[in-house]
């Protein structure tokens, strides 16, 4: 017991090791990204716009993977065995990163968009499968620009323990936004999806190796394996 720290387990409380951040051992394969968008429209800006960031996150060298949420049901409606279901939680866990991209609907993101990230499990075991893991976030509106579905998505992001990049896409008035063929034109708001994708890969490569080691905790390394995992795998409401 420390005299300065009377409430600290001493053999729990562990200062930052710069090796384990900068691991000598490092990973070559390909950044794996999952993207999700929010809408199921005939031509949805969301898609389009996914679909623009997984080109450029394939030229950056990265490997992305989009989730097609069509056949998706509401959360708790199916049995998690669920081949949608399935599938989204498989690439949950494939992935190092993630784009969430949501259209602005009322104010807010998308039930469709909400509904993924729900399908996505908090705890595997003791394991969070998104810890640890980077994440982008976009929006499109109809309108004038706005910031309400890239702040909500940023919060659901903190809670399921992701590193969330600083730099983030809000695409006003998206119908304006790109070609008859579904290519985004060149303007400003593209020059900014380039920026977060780019960003993206650099996070991703950066924190990779050693995300496991970033999300590790004082709280839990106290409690046992065994409490831990009782505490995480409780059914929530």
């Amino acid at each position: 017991m420390s005299p300065e720290l009377p409430n600290i387990d001493t053999e729990q409380f562990e200062k930052a090791d710069p090796n384990l951040l900068m691991p000598a051992q490092r990973a070559t394969h390909p950044p794996r990204i999952l993207l999700l968008y929010g809408s199921v429209r005939e031509r949805s800006y969301s898609r389009l716009l996914t679909e623009e960031a997984a080109r450029l996150l394939r030229a950056l060298g990265a490997e992305p993977r989009i989730f097609d949420p069509r056949g998706l049901p509401l959360p708790d409606a199916e049995p998690d065995s669920h081949p949608k279901a399935q599938e989204l939680r498989n690439l949950a866990q494939w992935a190092e990163g993630m784009v969430w991209t949501s259209p602005e609907r009322h104010g807010a993101m998308t039930g469709i968009m909400k509904a993924q990230i729900d399908w996505i499990p908090l705890a595997v075991g003791s394991v969070r499968p998104t810890q640890g893991k980077t994440l982008a976030v976009m929006e499109v509106s109809g309108g004038s620009q706005s910031f309400n579905a890239v702040n909500q998505l940023r919060v659901l992001g903190r809670w399921m323990r992701m590193i969330t990049i600083p730099n983030q896409s809000s695409v006003a008035k998206a119908f304006l936004e790109f070609e008859e063929n579904g290519r985004m034109k060149p303007s400003p708001y593209y020059e900014r999806v380039v920026d977060v994708m780019e960003e993206l890969v650099k996070f991703t490569l950066l924190t990779r190796d050693c995300a496991d080691y970033l999300v590790d905790r004082y709280s839990e390394r106290r409690e046992s394996a065994e409490a831990l995992s009782k505490r995480v795998n409780l059914r929530s409401i």
